[in-house]
């Protein structure tokens, strides 16, 4: 039964936290590299497309969520729905989105821990090395459950806010208003995929319900607000990035595209200022480990519920090491590999997981099987088919583009 009585103000901001960080992480550094190669204006509309999907299906991901007792996943919720079939796709592309996101998360903290330890106080340590004290420190905060992380997480988004408002005020004056009118919409809707990642997070909807006591106002505002943070903190990085970085040309967004290095590895070839090749590191940084934490977080509640380890005593230990071990193993051996993953995870993964699955579950669960709820996502079957066939298309681009039917977004 979900709860008339609201949460404490600081769960509901740190729950906004959660969604808005989980979002806004590293793959913001590879945003304008991707979605910019259209230009600015065909840029923001692709994104408000994805972001509108998106959040409709991580509404939906709460209707179900709050169908099911406490406790239950994206594991046990397919499985009640959707049978065994839905349950073990489930299975697969979970455990690939969360695990190639917490790889990068890891490696690219990895780097800027060994850089800071460097630069700042004189210790020499190997990028493996960053990595491993990354995952195991921010998985370690996991066990103390997701009320603690979520102050924990707040601490370090506030410093990723200021970072970035930093970045935003000494970069204005960096930005030459000539290159925000570039547009080429041909290439612009071939960075969806990538949007989708930008906006990914509802693997992390099912934890969300008990920090905020199934209390379905503060759940619904969470998901919006969260997720309209993101968006507007992803629109004015697309004019800062925008504005300071030429698309085309040496040291341009499609040669980043081409060598597949973040839009911040070439600052500073167009920014006089060192402070803000400075401060775009702390943010990187900040935006990696927040994302990090609340990836990790539903990756730790979604294999307690699949493999029915208890989040106490020995379980949390068994727990822990099946986030780090992996987790680390992968981002020191197999880094690359899994970049390419994390790639194409918007494409594959958010369009079948956190797209189509949301979608069916709903259609199923309402007028199938009668589930009801004080929490009904307006729009009806007509909103359903809208958002399913919406990811359903970005589903046969990404395959369109995997199999060389349509060039890469640089070579269109």
């Amino acid at each position: 039964m979900d709860t008339d009585v609201a949460p404490k103000k600081g769960s509901f901001i740190s729950a906004i936290f959660l969604v808005a960080g989980c979002c806004i992480g590293g793959g913001m550094l590879a945003l304008p590299v991707g979605s910019g190669l259209g230009g600015l204006l065909p840029s923001i509309c692709m994104m408000a497309i994805c972001w509108f999907c998106m959040t409709m299906s991580a509404l939906m991901l709460l209707e179900v969520s709050l169908w099911m007792k406490e406790g239950a996943h994206i594991i046990t919720m397919t499985s009640k729905i959707l049978g065994p079939i839905g349950r073990n796709i489930a299975w697969v592309l979970f455990l690939y989105i969360s695990y190639a996101s917490l790889v990068a998360y890891a490696a690219g903290g990895g780097v800027q821990i060994a850089s800071f330890m460097d630069n700042y106080l004189g210790i020499s340590i190997s990028k493996d090395m960053g990595t491993a004290i990354l995952t195991i420190f921010f998985t370690t905060i996991l066990i103390f459950g997701g009320q603690f992380v979520g102050r924990v997480n707040t601490i370090f988004f506030v410093a990723l806010i200021f970072a970035y408002v930093a970045l935003v005020a000494f970069g204005t004056g960096e930005i030459e208003t000539s290159l925000l009118f570039y547009r080429r919409w041909s290439a612009a809707w071939l960075a969806i995929p990538l949007l989708l990642t930008s906006f990914s997070f509802q693997t992390m909807v099912p934890s969300l319900t008990p920090i905020l006591k199934r209390h379905t106002q503060s759940l619904r505002w969470t998901i919006i607000c969260g997720t309209s943070i993101a968006f507007i903190v992803y629109a004015i990085w697309q004019i800062l990035v925008l504005g300071i970085i030429p698309v085309e040309g040496v040291h341009g967004l499609i040669e980043a595209n081409v060598m597949s290095v973040p839009a911040t590895q070439f600052f500073g070839h167009h920014v006089r200022s060192s402070f803000f090749i400075y401060t775009a590191e702390f943010f990187g940084f900040f935006a990696l480990v927040t994302s990090f934490l609340a990836m990790g977080l539903g990756l730790y509640d979604f294999l307690s519920d699949g493999l029915k380890i208890p989040e106490k005593g020995w379980g949390n230990i068994l727990l822990w090491l099946l986030l780090v071990v992996p987790t680390v193993i992968c981002a020191v051996k197999f880094e690359r590999a899994f970049m390419v993953a994390l790639d194409t995870s918007g494409g594959f993964g958010d369009t079948i997981l956190n797209g189509m699955i949301p979608v069916l579950m709903i259609w199923v669960g309402r007028y199938k099987l009668g589930y009801k709820n004080d929490f009904r996502v307006p729009g009806g079957k007509l909103l359903l088919a809208f958002v399913f066939l919406f990811f359903l298309g970005c589903l046969i681009l990404e395959i369109s583009m995997q199999s060389g039917f349509l060039p890469a977004a640089h070579e269109y």
